[in-house]
């Protein structure tokens, strides 16, 4: 398997040396920048496979730079772990919103980050495809990993497509949040219950086309977890 990258930006060298350790031992290739601009840079030229991101940057804010990410046909997919200081609820959902596909608060184990990043270019890379699903004209093609709604493409981020992707091939039973991160984000990798419903959000959001509202399919099922059902159009 090719070798796969991993961008560092983080304006502290002794972060970046301890993370470009563990990761060259665990066989990544690793790029690095201490600043925005240059970590713009060096994602539009390089194309990283992930890039793990942190908060407070020289030149503007990482949730600036996730922005810009977010917006941009060419960098949208790529995959953003926050890696931050920063530990306050509302900074993990503001990252979260914004487009990040995961959070890690400052001090971390190199160990789970690692894991981290491995279930995240799992969770971002097509494996076993379902073929085709269809519920109400909203149809997703396994093969291509794209969204249709009257032959118009949805625009969804990789995590939303696994969850929405398990939802559509298990319907009309309730999950909770721990078994939906067993099933899409991997059972050996720790990742906050909350997060699950960050990315509900943001995949109902997206639910939500001109042609029409699919954001009904997912129900939030008191007590339990949410249950995606065809009923709830």
């Amino acid at each position: 398997m090719p070798e796969r990258s991993v961008l560092i930006v983080d304006d502290e060298f002794a972060i970046r040396d301890m993370l470009r350790m563990a990761l060259e031992i665990a066989d990544y290739n690793v790029l690095e920048a201490d600043n925005i601009q240059d970590a713009y840079t060096r994602i539009v030229d390089d194309r990283p496979d992930i890039i793990l991101l942190d908060w407070m940057l020289p030149g503007g804010s990482g949730i600036e730079l996730l922005r810009r990410l977010k917006r941009e046909e060419t960098t949208k997919e790529v995959p953003v772990i926050m890696l931050t200081a920063k530990t306050a609820e509302d900074n993990v959902i503001q990252g979260l919103d914004v487009g990040a596909d995961d959070y890690i608060t400052k001090p971390f184990a190199p160990r789970e980050l690692i894991a981290r990043i491995r279930a995240l270019l799992r969770r971002s890379t097509p494996g076993q495809e379902l073929g085709k699903l269809e519920v109400n004209g909203l149809v997703l093609d396994g093969e291509s990993r794209r969204i249709f709604v009257a032959d118009n493409p949805v625009d969804m981020g990789p995590t939303e497509f696994n969850l929405l992707q398990f939802f559509m091939s298990h319907p009309e039973r309730a999950y909770t949040r721990g078994q939906l991160l067993d099933h899409v984000w991997g059972a050996n990798v720790y990742v906050e219950e909350r997060t699950v419903d960050v990315h509900i959000r943001r995949l109902r959001k997206a639910l939500q086309t001109d042609e029409a509202d699919y954001s009904g399919l997912i129900q939030t099922v008191r007590g339990t977890g949410y249950r995606f059902s065809a009923r709830g159009l």
